[in-house]
């Protein structure tokens, strides 16, 4: 593996930009700055930084060799010694697609934190208060994200996926909506309980691993790096801890952890809460990025690490899978809010990337992986458009509005692309994700694969009444004024659009990134499987 120090400047450049805005904020009593010259200074800052680390990522992407399966772009040495922790990053076909998401979503949604009164709250008491704050949080929860997915160290990995906690808490937690509070502590509860269930087995696996060697030749009784994690240990036939028992133990505590932040049935109850009170620009990046995770989680740790355990929790987490499609669904139907209608539909689709990856099929992982990502832009839309009608008309009740097509034509085309796109329209990237999850699960999962087909005609149901309520009908007289989207949210929303369709009819510049690194990935399981 050749050395590159890029994931290093992609991952800090964001947090660098934080540092920034820190010393500003320390020096200003002798610089003497205005507020808000000191707000815009934060704001080019977050711009600059985000825009920095998305430039790298398309580097990353040119420079990425699809047909090679092993880590590329790897940046390594020992980081402590004494416990034999690494500072290792490195990127292969499964990594590279959330990285290139991660950065693309980011971005948007430091665009969309750009007009002068970010994350509005109800009484608007934070409108214009704490700029500097609000962008410098942001960008330390991108250099997370961006942590989580380059980090081959299994401490290292941990460290990063904490690190996206307290911004993610004080972001809800200060600029939401009139319930941030409770939304705040439920999401930091939920996330820590999960983190706890992770360390442990993180912890399991450390002192169960065979002995190692660091790459400057020092012996080591244990290892955290996932690469010797995977193809070293043989944690099926563990003599110490647990026993026989110990690959399903440390499988069912990871599992539930990464489940929390899919999030899976039944701990999906902290999501729509999170995202009905924060600010729009947080919740495309919960939705964009922050829910891939438990997924990425799943199949870098469970499923590489721990083989056998994994073919003995597939049927359940196909039967998960298919109770968040069908579930989440029903749910929908029965929304009012706007943004709360968005949150359950996130719940559902990621039902999609359960059960397709439980199938151990070709197309099964490389449909719920290719989920991830169209689910990641077509959510970011929605997200942004339900912000859009919120800035104009201060609340999202779908039963309020009528009529919106005549008075916001732009809005409405946006809103109806992003509705077919999640409910699977042929020709959208939804589609065609969808459609290879079923293709792969159905010889395996027949009757299950069924019974979440019924989740697509239950999606299409809940969108196709919701642009019934809000944009067909009379329009109502009290928001016969309302604007059409403006510059800003075109910067936003036209890129996202433009993706959906493209990617709807050309999906291959995704898919051929990661085909070889997933296949290798579950080539044994579906061997051992019998598929």
């Amino acid at each position: 593996m050749a050395e590159s120090t890029l994931l290093t400047w992609i991952t800090f450049v964001p947090a660098i930009g934080m540092g920034f805005i820190g010393l500003f904020l320390m020096l200003n009593p002798l610089l003497k700055l205005p507020k808000a010259a000191m707000d815009n200074l934060s704001r080019v800052v977050a711009v600059v930084c985000s825009a920095i680390s998305l430039g790298l990522v398309l580097m990353l992407w040119k420079e990425f060799d699809p047909s090679n399966t092993g880590i590329q772009f790897a940046h390594h040495f020992v980081w402590i010694r004494a416990f034999n922790i690494e500072y290792f990053m490195g990127v292969d076909g499964l990594s590279i697609t959330m990285i290139m998401l991660t950065g693309l979503i980011s971005f948007v949604a430091i665009i969309a934190s750009l007009p002068w009164g970010i994350a509005k709250d109800d009484d608007h008491h934070f409108s214009k208060r704490a700029v500097p704050g609000y962008m410098a949080l942001i960008l330390l929860l991108e250099a997370g994200m961006f942590g989580v997915f380059c980090s081959l160290d299994f401490f290292m990995f941990y460290v990063f996926w904490e690190v996206m906690l307290l911004p993610m808490y004080f972001l809800i937690g200060i600029w939401g909506g009139p319930r941030k509070e409770y939304a705040a502590i439920k999401f930091f509860l939920f996330t820590l309980a999960g983190s706890v269930l992770m360390l442990l087995g993180m912890i399991a696996l450390y002192f169960a691993s065979n002995p190692s060697t660091l790459i400057d030749g020092t012996h080591c009784a244990h290892t955290f790096n996932l690469i010797k994690l995977a193809n070293e240990n043989d944690f099926g036939t563990a003599g110490n801890l647990l026993g026989m028992a110990f690959p399903k133990v440390v499988f069912i505590g990871m599992f539930i952890a990464f489940a929390i932040k899919i999030p899976m049935f039944p701990f999906h109850t902290w999501l729509p809460d999170a995202h009905v009170e924060a600010p729009t620009p947080i919740s495309v990046i919960l939705a964009g990025v922050l829910l891939k995770m438990g997924i990425y989680g799943i199949l870098r740790m469970n499923f590489a690490i721990l083989p056998e355990a994994t073919l003995w929790a597939q049927t359940g987490m196909a039967v998960f899978g298919t109770i968040n499609i069908v579930y989440a669904a029903f749910v929908c139907m029965a929304q009012t809010d706007l943004k709360k209608l968005i949150a359950y539909s996130s719940v559902s689709h990621m039902g999609f990337c359960l059960l397709g990856m439980a199938a151990f099929t070709e197309q099964g992982i490389s449909g719920a992986v290719y989920q991830m990502w169209t689910h990641g832009i077509v959510s970011a839309s929605l997200f942004l458009i339900a912000g859009v009608i919120y800035d104009r008309a201060h609340h999202r009740r779908i039963e309020g509005f009528g009529g919106l097509a005549k008075q916001m034509p732009e809005y409405t085309a946006l809103m109806g692309l992003a509705f077919m796109a999640s409910l699977g329209l042929p020709g959208l990237c939804g589609f065609i994700s969808e459609a290879l999850v079923f293709l792969g699960a159905f010889p395996v999962f027949t009757t299950l694969t069924v019974i979440s087909a019924l989740g697509v005609i239950i999606t299409a149901a809940y969108y196709l009444w919701t642009i019934q309520r809000m944009f067909l009908g009379p329009l109502n007289e009290k928001y016969a004024h309302l604007p059409d989207v403006n510059w800003r949210e075109r910067l936003c929303l036209y890129p996202l659009g433009a993706m959906i369709i493209v990617l709807g009819f050309y999906p291959m510049p995704i898919l051929d990134l990661m085909n070889k690194t997933l296949h290798g990935l579950i080539k044994p399981l579906a061997q051992a499987a019998g598929l």
